[in-house]
């Protein structure tokens, strides 16, 4: 790879990036990302998915545990934050209350012992991109919220960086300032041309800025795309749940580029096998409401809320709940008919049919997952094995067989487990981490308390965070050989 070249097409590249903290919990994970030449990438998803952690190892004040990033080519993994051409802007700005605006710019250029002309120049031009020309002499505590973060902008445009690393700047502002601020650090990009990474759980500013969006979740990249593209392409149920407002359906592809869920049958344009369970994504917006008659789908309005631009309308449907936004308003109780046209339709493969667990057999003939609790027959689940009478287990010729070497697959359907708010009742306790309402049901990710993620469906409403226990018939369960 040619080093150095500032005409090269990405700026900076991360490969194989996990970052694991000392409670062993990583943060990131496989983490791999290009970014061209004055981009403006967004990292959006949830607290807690890794975005910031990302963030601060491209600036330099986290060191990845494994994996390269490369800045025009060279490994800069291990180089310290004031030797990357790389400057940051933080959430609550870290701007100096007791030097004016002109010394908190100049701070970092009066650390480079610049001559005092030059630091003027430089101070008074980034004043003028910013849009504060003349703030020289004032202080701080005088500027609002808005123009507070304009000068923390100024502050590292001021040292020239190929590279400006935003941490949800905006989100110490209120809604108005925040949507005047998007634009205006739409604009200041175009202007400049240098390359900005931005992280924020807003997806609204995501869509608005970038020209790239790396959505994240658990420390894993989920999709990466154009706004265009993450927004009408969702690639999983999580992207399509956490980027804008989405219907997401359980259903079955029935022919060519046809579907049926909400016991209805869809043209739609993703042509994928017949009979592969998928999940059917539609936006609010491609929701026509018309009448009983000419309606693919028939239900009863159960709520109408005015929300300024639109009418968001909720209609029940047998046990579907389907969201519509409309400039018409419809009345609680009436019954109507839904349309959506083929290119409203998004079809995702399932992702997941059933939870599997690899897991060991331990010196007790036990499986070592859930807690040990699983009376498993081995001999049904390993081909031509019996128990001698000293309770060996053999092959068919008397030798014992080395269950060291065996895995075995734990499966159960995410419909037969039952949460429980009583830790006595089921085999396993954990915190709930994830949920998608899917028309009918949620569906559930229960992080266990031994690490283990369990995809649970359930028609109750259940809080992010909750703690429940999991009830796991055993009679529903399944094993099978690793192969």
């Amino acid at each position: 790879m040619e080093k150095n070249n500032n005409n090269s097409k990405n700026i900076i590249e991360l490969k194989n990036i996990t970052k694991v903290f000392e409670d062993s919990f990583a943060a990131v994970e496989e983490f791999n990302l290009e970014v061209k030449r004055g981009e403006f990438v967004t990292f959006l998803g949830p607290s807690g998915c890794g975005k910031t952690t990302t963030l601060r190892m491209i600036a330099g004040f986290e060191i990845p545990t494994s994996g390269e990033i490369l800045l025009n080519g060279e490994d800069i993994s291990q180089l310290p934050p004031n030797k990357r051409p790389i400057n940051t802007v933080f959430q609550r700005y870290a701007l100096f209350p007791h030097l004016n605006i002109f010394d908190n710019i100049a701070f970092g250029l009066k650390l480079k012992k610049l001559p005092k002309a030059e630091i003027a120049k430089k101070v008074k031009k980034v004043l003028e991109m910013v849009d504060l020309e003349g703030f020289e002499d004032r202080k701080v505590q005088t500027l609002s919220g808005g123009q507070q973060q304009r000068i923390a902008i100024a502050r590292a445009l001021v040292n020239e960086p190929e590279i400006l690393l935003l941490d949800e700047p905006l989100g110490a502002l209120d809604l108005k300032m925040r949507k005047e601020m998007q634009l205006e650090l739409k604009s200041m990009h175009e202007r400049l041309g240098i390359t900005f990474i931005y992280v924020t759980h807003d997806q609204e500013e995501a869509l608005t800025m970038s020209d790239k969006i790396v959505v994240m979740s658990e420390g894993k990249i989920q999709q990466i795309g154009t706004p265009e593209d993450i927004y009408n392409e969702p690639k999983n149920a999580f992207v399509a749940d956490f980027i804008g407002e989405s219907n997401i359906f359980n259903g079955i592809m029935t022919g060519k580029m046809k579907v049926r869920f909400c016991g209805a049958e869809f043209d739609c344009l993703d042509d994928i096998e017949h009979g592969t369970k998928i999940d059917a994504v539609v936006r609010p917006e491609d929701v026509i409401i018309t009448t009983p008659d000419k309606g693919a789908i028939k239900g009863k309005v159960i709520s109408s809320l005015f929300k300024g631009v639109h009418y968001e309308i909720t209609v029940v449907s047998g046990k579907n709940e389907i969201v519509i936004q409309s400039t018409k308003t419809a009345n609680v109780g009436d019954m109507v008919g839904l349309l959506i046209e083929p290119d409203g339709i998004h079809i995702m493969v399932s992702e997941t049919t059933q939870n599997n667990i690899e897991t060991a057999i331990d010196k007790n003939y036990k499986l070592e997952v859930l807690d040990g609790s699983l009376s498993c027959d081995l001999t049904t689940v390993i081909p031509n094995s019996k128990f001698n009478e000293d309770g060996v287990l053999v092959d068919v010729h008397g030798d014992e067989i080395d269950t060291d070497k065996i895995k075995v697959i734990v499966s159960i359907l995410p419909e037969d487990i039952e949460m429980s708010d009583n830790e006595d009742e089921g085999i396993v306790c954990g915190h709930i981490i994830n949920l998608i309402y899917k028309g009918d049901h949620y569906s559930y990710v229960v992080r266990t308390d031994e690490e283990e993620d369990f995809i649970v469906d359930d028609e109750d409403l259940w809080n992010m965070d909750d703690r429940v226990s999991l009830i796991i018939p055993e009679d529903k369960i399944t094993y099978s050989l690793k192969k």
